[in-house]
């Protein structure tokens, strides 16, 4: 690949001191970023690719720390139901999913994230439907089809409602067919490149849906294979109350009875803590996906994100599953975790900086990759988001940051995928948008129908 130069355009590396050019350059060759710097880059000896960035600000790509993407065809269900109301409302639909819906869904659900800033997206996918054909596979060519990085996290439930679960029974998986399938989705899909486009997790749902078997199972199996391990936790008082009555803890101290607190462990939601759970994830490098937008929808609270920083916790920013974010736009996260921020902390509990840190170099180390991703400096991989900043929505706002986080959802110029465009001018290059939305009304509408 010849190298490719975005010049005139301002800069925001996240890289450690903070770095930011007011008018400035990146260059990228062969998927990585090779030159940052101030003023117009030096030109390129032989061919090259010279781009126009004025009024543009250079970005590193969002990541996105925790989704659902096969809820892409149940959105606008349960609107105004408690978090367990809502389970239990959607886990007869999607007893449906088969493997045509969920990659109707997570194409549908990729490319909007596409579209809103987002070049790396960890997917937790725990339901797998006795007929439902091979949903992992599905979900992974979702993620070959719309070209971003996919952290593919191979949930499980092994708890129904017979067993004192919130599942039907005929919904879930058995403790050693659960760590067999999860077993084979690292062994089939895992790639620890430098480069890779897929990685895999291990993702028992949660504590209510799995039982102490599978928690520990997964964690151990997790860790003989080198690969990082993700679940829910502590996102409602319900969850806490259930834990003290089956397990005589809290879910934190449950997630550390079970082996789930560590550096090689991120956990979604984290809302209710105590200072000392706050305290213990932070001491042990564990690493929280806030949901911000999703919280709100389900009312389960604000979640202590400045604690959580202060307390030395890795903190990125999820989107959460379509059925309780219905927008899942990945930019809007930064705005909306700034807000929860102030509302549970006052104006300086988070600033526009902070909320771009949240959704790029914080997602970066929850999912292990800050080597990788996360800023623009050079030797990272060219996955890198060029946001449009001169059209009315932004006008008059002179720092840019705080036009990206603070101001309307800008359109992109570009977004980049190890140096592949994925997004040119707000659309999108690698499907054709029209054809994923015909294809998720179909899967909506007969995944519904099987109710």
């Amino acid at each position: 690949m010849t190298p490719t130069v975005l010049d005139g355009v301002a800069v925001s590396t996240m890289d450690d001191s903070g770095t930011e050019f007011a008018s400035g350059h990146v260059v990228f060759e062969n998927g990585r970023i090779t030159a940052v710097g101030p003023g117009q880059a030096a030109k390129p000896n032989g061919p090259h690719t010279w781009v126009d960035g004025s009024g543009c600000l250079v970005t590193p790509g969002l990541v996105n720390t925790h989704h659902h993407l096969y809820q892409w065809a149940t959105r606008g269900i349960a609107q105004d139901a408690t978090l367990f109301e809502w389970l239990t409302t959607l886990y007869p639909v999607w007893r449906g999913l088969d493997a045509e819906v969920t990659h109707a869904a997570a194409s549908a659900g990729l490319a909007r994230l596409a579209t809103t800033g987002c070049t790396t997206a960890a997917d937790h996918h725990y339901v797998f439907p006795r007929t439902g054909g091979d949903q992992f596979d599905a979900l992974v060519g979702a993620g070959r089809r719309i070209g971003l990085r996919l952290h593919a996290i191979r949930g499980s439930m092994d708890r129904g409602r017979s067993d004192g679960g919130l599942p039907p029974d005929n919904l879930v998986e058995d403790t050693d067919s659960a760590l067999a399938a999860t077993e084979k989705a690292i062994d089939d899909y895992h790639d620890p490149s430098f480069e890779a486009l897929v990685r895999v997790a291990v993702g028992p749902c949660s504590p209510f849906s799995v039982s102490p078997g599978l928690m520990t199972g997964a964690a151990e199996l997790a860790r003989a294979k080198g690969v990082r391990l993700h679940t829910h936790l502590a996102e409602t008082p319900d969850e806490e109350d259930r834990c003290q009555a089956e397990f005589g803890c809290t879910p934190t101290q449950y997630a550390e009875r079970t082996g789930w607190l560590g550096e090689d462990v991120w956990l979604a939601h984290t809302v209710h803590l105590s200072q000392d759970a706050v305290k213990r994830l932070g001491a042990t490098g564990t690493g929280s996906a806030h949901c911000p937008t999703s919280n709100g929808r389900l009312g389960t609270g604000i979640a202590p994100v400045r604690d959580l920083l202060d307390a030395g916790a890795p903190v990125g920013l999820g989107v959460d599953g379509a059925a309780s974010n219905e927008s899942c736009g990945m930019v809007e996260e930064l705005h909306q975790a700034l807000l929860q921020a102030r509302q549970r902390g006052g104006p300086d509990a988070l600033d526009a900086r902070q909320a771009l840190w949240l959704g790029t170099r914080g997602g970066a180390r929850c999912l292990g990759r800050e080597a990788e991703i996360g800023s623009v400096e050079p030797g990272k991989l060219a996955d890198l988001a060029v946001w449009r900043l001169d059209g009315l929505d932004h006008a008059g706002i002179d720092d840019p940051v705080a036009a990206l986080v603070l101001g309307p959802p800008p359109k992109l110029k570009l977004l980049l995928v190890g140096g592949r465009t994925v997004v040119d001018d707000g659309e999108l290059r690698t499907a054709s948008e029209s054809e994923l939305a015909r294809d998720l009304r179909a899967a909506s509408t007969r995944l519904k129908e099987t109710r």
